[in-house]
């Protein structure tokens, strides 16, 4: 079963870093785009950074500069480097690829469960 899986949140302090991980587990031919998504309480999910297939990445205005995005294709696998964290940086949260299965399949995008990051003074 094709899932991405997220590790790395847990309480940091303001000012503080941490690295998020997504690893693609299950077999799969290639992973296209891929991207992280955040949700606070009480608020929608938005965008934080994504990854193309062209090389492009892309960063919400809000951790530009303090958030890096990258991955290991060897490992299927994405990190996120944040640094200088901030309260409103506190949520859950999750990574998204957009995962080809064979070689001749379509992409489809899969969805990690999440991990919290607790940013607290």
């Amino acid at each position: 079963q094709v899932q991405p899986v997220e590790s790395g949140g847990g309480l940091v302090q303001v000012g503080g870093s941490a690295r998020l991980t997504c690893t693609v587990s299950g077999n799969i031919f290639s992973i296209n785009n891929m991207a992280w998504y955040r949700q606070a309480p009480g608020n929608l999910r938005e965008w934080v950074a994504s990854w193309t297939s062209g090389g492009a990445t892309n960063y919400a205005d809000s951790v530009k500069g303090r958030f890096t995005f990258s991955r290991d294709n060897a490992k299927n696998t994405m990190y996120l480097e944040m640094n200088s964290l901030k309260p409103e940086d506190t949520a859950v949260y999750y990574c998204n690829a957009e995962i080809r299965r064979t070689a001749g399949g379509r992409k489809q995008w899969y969805y990690g469960q999440g991990t919290q990051v607790t940013v607290s003074s």
